[in-house]
């Protein structure tokens, strides 16, 4: 008797339980048409390319030569476009320098449907935040962007570069081409550890290589996640094998961040080697965000930290990678502008093999004589945005240019590859011509059409650090080396978070043995 009662009951619980699923299911279903409807009547007045019934434009979008897509619908549709990934998450993709000044002039907050999926793995650092609490871990972290902080690190740049440079001379005498940007990458990871930890000399170990990894794998799935509709619901997401190794990689990128803090905090204790950090040549980042008190003396939780490190990591390495593979791909394809560079590079460093950048009074400001290799890497970053694509939600209504408006609460899409290949800015945008930035075109030219770093209130805040490091690496490459492409290989563009291509950048390498030491 017993027995009958109790299945009765948990076939009662089971109803039950069935039963409040669907209701909660049906609601959130409700939940997302009412969105939709008002994510679509905000767009009304946009006409744009044609969606799928489920996907909306996420197929288009997935698709190999789908940057090039979205430079074919502006074209079709000047200044914007809705974009639809899915039925549910429509944004206004923008492409053109008044509406990008009417958004990017405020300081909206990102858009959480996308930059939610980033909380995993780098918690609520900068990239994220928003408010007061983004505006305070602003204004604590700016100091360590300074022009005094980052003057030491051209010397990191340098070693780690020669140490890169080394390697190619092997890979260099085997007379073919190679892919660049994995070998790119570990530099930039070098370079960045060196710059956030202190880290030695002694090049990316075991587990520098496993981080590097991790975030390739995290870069990969985010991109992914973003554009597949049925992943933007976490319980979903987190039941599928993506999520899983998802997770997994967050886990050893955290665990390489926490145990980097820890080393540091422990040594801090330590009177010996708390004098040596002191007199080192330059603090490193984590030394300034272990320094860093708001107005209230009070310092940056340990969540905070680890946000703020995992962001810099991110953003700092991957960006810069793709930025200096993209450009050293440009110099290949363009022996002009490769020559030209090179005698510059040559002109300022005359018989020395490395960079200096102590400032004006002491004479030696090797970076600010590089006007040309400058304008080039401007050029390349127009043709290949490092982001190629960044997103806003209104905290308050917007009035475009042609008299169309959205409400406070809509997306944004600010398609940078578009908007940098836009003809009605930018003529014949496929050319690849550095003088589009001599000062007298820029004078002239809109301040809201060139925005490889974003722009406004929430620019890229290590914009300094970024050039100084593809200005040092590019010169020491080409200093060393002639690049010209494989016709075989060509790039295949890739968005993935950062701009990638699908199946690497392989160029073939000659020695020029300048430079080199040997």
């Amino acid at each position: 008797m017993l027995s009958i009662l109790l299945s009765l009951n948990v076939s009662h619980l089971s109803l039950w339980a069935s039963g409040l699923i669907l209701v909660l299911g049906f609601l959130k279903l409700i939940c997302l048409l009412l969105r939709r409807q008002r994510l679509a009547k905000a767009m009304d007045c946009f006409p744009g390319p044609p969606t799928h019934w489920l996907f909306g434009h996420a197929l288009e979008i997935q698709k190999t030569g789908s940057l090039d897509k979205v430079v074919s619908w502006a074209h079709q549709f000047p200044y914007a476009h809705p974009l639809w990934l899915g039925q549910f998450l429509g944004f206004l993709n923008i492409y053109e320098p008044d509406y990008a000044k009417a958004v990017y002039s405020r300081g909206d907050p990102k858009a959480a449907d996308v930059y939610d999926f980033f909380l995993q793995w780098i918690g609520k650092g900068l990239l994220v935040l928003q408010g007061p609490k983004w505006y305070e871990h602003r204004k604590l972290l700016t100091p360590g962007f300074h022009y005094d902080v980052l003057k030491p690190y051209v010397a990191v740049f340098n070693n780690s570069t020669h140490a890169m440079l080394d390697k190619w001379e092997e890979k260099a005498r085997q007379n073919k081409s190679f892919d660049i940007f994995c070998d790119v990458g570990h530099m930039a990871l070098d370079s960045l550890m060196k710059c956030t930890f202190g880290k030695g000399n002694s090049g990316l170990s075991h587990r520098d290589n496993s981080y590097y990894l991790a975030v390739c794998d995290l870069t990969l799935l985010m991109q992914q996640r973003i554009e597949s509709f049925q992943y933007h619901n976490d319980f979903i997401y987190w039941l599928t094998p993506h999520g899983h190794r998802f997770l997994r990689a967050c886990q050893e990128a955290h665990d390489h961040t926490d145990q980097v803090i820890r080393e540091r905090k422990a040594a801090l204790q330590d009177e010996k080697e708390q004098e040596k950090i002191q007199n080192r040549r330059h603090l490193d980042f984590l030394d300034i965000l272990l320094g860093a008190r708001d107005e209230n003396g009070i310092k940056l939780s340990d969540a905070e930290l680890r946000a703020e490190v995992d962001t810099f990591m991110f953003e700092g390495h991957d960006t810069t990678t793709s930025g200096i593979s993209w450009f050293l791909y440009c110099m290949a394809l363009y022996p002009e502008h490769q020559s030209r560079c090179r005698e510059e590079v040559c002109e300022i460093l005359g018989d020395r093999d490395s960079f200096q950048w102590l400032g004006c009074i002491a004479g030696r400001d090797d970076l600010g004589k590089m006007t040309y290799l400058t304008m080039c890497i401007k050029e390349s970053f127009r043709l290949y945005p490092p982001v190629p694509q960044v997103y806003r939600q209104l905290s308050k209504p917007v009035n475009f240019v042609d008299g169309r408006s959205l409400p406070a609460g809509s997306l944004i899409s600010l398609h940078i590859y578009a908007l940098h290949r836009n003809s009605a800015v930018w003529p014949d945008p496929e050319v690849f011509d550095p003088l589009r930035f001599t000062p007298e075109n820029v004078a002239t030219r809109h301040p809201f059409a060139f925005m490889p770093f974003s722009a406004g209130p929430r620019n890229c805040i290590g914009q300094q650090f970024a050039m100084n490091e593809m200005k040092v690496v590019t010169g020491l490459c080409l200093l060393r080396f002639e690049f010209s492409v494989d016709p075989l290989q060509p790039p295949i563009k890739m968005p993935q978070l950062i701009l990638r291509s699908k199946n690497g950048i392989h160029l073939r390498l000659k020695s020029l043995h300048l430079g080199s030491g040997k």
